[in-house]
């Protein structure tokens, strides 16, 4: 299929955004699981590489001691998620239009997306990301010095058994689930649109945030079972990624579509 035919241009006037439900969120993740058992190969596939992209990335950081910058680490790691997800929305929209596909056809749509928005998606998203980094490493510094970045052992003990870990804990999961809500915001939407639809990166955004608002309760909601199960899937040695991943990233482009339509 042509590129012109897979991704139109449209007008932002144009976009119309629905409120979300329980049910669309139901009805959404039961198509992200039908979908892997359509093409479980190649939806594995995408699980596999971003779990060893997660192991290698923490090991490096134990190998050389950067305890501090894992804990960054672990709250933006399923943040990057939306962009190593392009192959699966693309599917998702293959199989929704019954439309037949190779993994060739796949890569090269993810390829081509060099040419698009997403790079200037992904600076927005660093950015915030590096915000977050930064904020670890200042609270840190306040409250526990550098007492607990010698070894993940003695930051585990510093964190969890002095008051001065409790507050940095607490402190930083307030942060973090700002930073996390904020991130969740401006990609949830904003990612598969820039995948269907010719528009610039901003109004990709603002369309993201538009749907969030319009249904706080259910979208981030959905934002806290992301959040949730992808925590659960690294727990065991990025293991569960593998089939968690793909999962989430199916279900994530049959949610935008019941949202988001063209008038």
């Amino acid at each position: 299929m042509m590129q012109a035919e897979q991704h139109q241009a449209v007008s932002p006037a144009r976009l119309e955004i629905r409120a979300a439900t329980v049910e669309d969120v139901r009805t959404a993740f039961r198509a992200g699981l039908r979908d892997i058992t359509r093409h479980p190969a190649l939806s594995l596939f995408f699980g596999l590489v971003y779990a060893l992209f997660g192991g290698i990335l923490v090991s490096g950081l134990l190998i050389f001691d950067q305890v501090w910058i894992m804990i960054a680490v672990g709250v933006g790691f399923p943040l990057v998620a939306p962009f190593l997800a392009a192959g699966l929305y693309e599917m998702s929209r293959r199989l929704k239009r019954a439309e037949p596909f190779t993994a060739s056809d796949i890569f090269l749509v993810i390829f081509s997306q060099r040419r698009r928005e997403f790079g200037w998606m992904a600076l927005a998203v660093l950015f915030v990301f590096w915000m977050w980094a930064y904020q670890v490493r200042l609270l840190l510094a306040l409250f526990l010095q550098q007492q607990a970045a010698r070894s993940l052992e003695n930051f585990v003990s510093v964190v969890f058994t002095t008051t001065e870990g409790a507050l940095f804990l607490a402190v930083g999961t307030l942060v973090g689930s700002v930073l996390a809500t904020i991130l969740f915001s401006i990609t949830v939407i904003a990612m598969p649109l820039l995948m269907d639809k010719e528009i610039d990166f901003v109004t990709a955004m603002i369309t993201s945030v538009r749907t969030v608002h319009k249904s706080p309760a259910v979208m981030l909601g959905w934002g806290a079972v992301i959040g949730a199960l992808s925590l659960v899937a690294v727990a065991p040695a990025f293991l569960g990624v593998i089939v968690v991943f793909p999962i989430l990233g199916h279900a994530t482009w049959h949610l935008y579509e019941r949202l988001i339509s063209e008038t």
